[in-house]
């Protein structure tokens, strides 16, 4: 590689070689890891855990009384008055709770449930496919390729994506738009989502971006393995909010407001035409 610097105007010359012996093997070598982490993660997740009824139906009970307050200005006094009286008094005795009997007791620890244990196990082995793979690709371009310039991006850019876009690079003259073998990895890295789309389906687990994002969430959710949720003190809590609704009924002298609407607009519409 050549090249020469006179203010902002740069011409610099790549080796083809850099080309067919850097460029497209680093892609070349992130699909192929991709789609075997994507075959691997479909042969060691094997069949899907089936479902507890009693699990569901707790999830079921509570969206049942969500759904409730939010559409109460849609259901006549009675009816309402008759939901909560009968929805507050099963949330309060623990009618939909898995495990009645334990309602005073807590949340169960999964650490005892064999079943959360696997599904604990099943996200680690997960996350762990998506980090080991991009971990080994990031030290093996930095240790073979480190400092390349690899490609020139033929639009130009800002200042602001020069730390973006030349990674390992220390070089405050340097054109923008060139690119290092560093940044190359993470453009493509976040820009062959759509290509394993392309490969293997919409729902792949090829991307490694998206164990990126879960982990942030996860982090800035301050979420922790092993706490199970209590559903008795949600339905307590929605409870609480459901004995509070005041009922406005939404639907009251809704023909008056029928005609009202839409006789102006038709009055207007006649005028309009004559």
């Amino acid at each position: 590689m050549g090249g020469m610097a006179n203010g902002t105007d740069q011409a610099m010359f790549l080796d083809p070689a850099i080309r067919n012996w850097v460029l497209f093997p680093i892609t070349v070598i992130m699909v192929l890891v991709g789609v075997f982490r994507h075959q691997l993660t479909i042969l060691m997740a094997g069949e899907p855990p089936k479902p507890d009824a009693k699990d569901v139906r707790q999830g079921k009970a509570l969206m049942r009384g969500q759904i409730l307050a939010q559409n109460s200005a849609y259901i006549p006094a009675a009816a309402l008055a008759a939901r909560k009286q009968y929805l507050c008094q099963a949330y309060e005795d623990g009618e939909y709770l898995k495990n009645k009997a334990s309602k005073d007791q807590g949340p169960a620890n999964l650490m005892a449930d064999p079943k959360a244990m696997e599904a604990m196990m099943g996200g680690m082995k997960s996350q762990m496919m998506g980090i080991v793979p991009q971990t080994l690709i990031m030290g093996w371009i930095q240790f073979f390729f480190s400092g390349f310039i690899l490609i020139k991006l033929p639009f130009p850019l800002g200042l602001r994506f020069k730390q973006m876009l030349q990674s390992g690079i220390t070089t405050p003259n340097m054109d923008v738009r060139w690119v290092s073998s560093l940044s190359w990895y993470f453009l493509n890295l976040f820009g062959l989502r759509g290509v394993f789309a392309l490969i293997l389906g919409s729902d792949n687990s090829a991307d490694g971006t998206r164990d990126m994002a879960a982990m942030g969430t996860m982090g800035a959710a301050g979420q922790q393995p092993g706490q199970p949720q209590d559903f008795h003190k949600q339905f307590l809590s929605l409870k609480d909010s459901l004995a509070i609704i005041y009922h406005e009924w939404d639907l009251a002298n809704v023909e008056q407001r029928v005609l009202v609407k839409y006789g102006k607009q038709s009055r207007l519409f006649k005028s309009s035409a004559e």
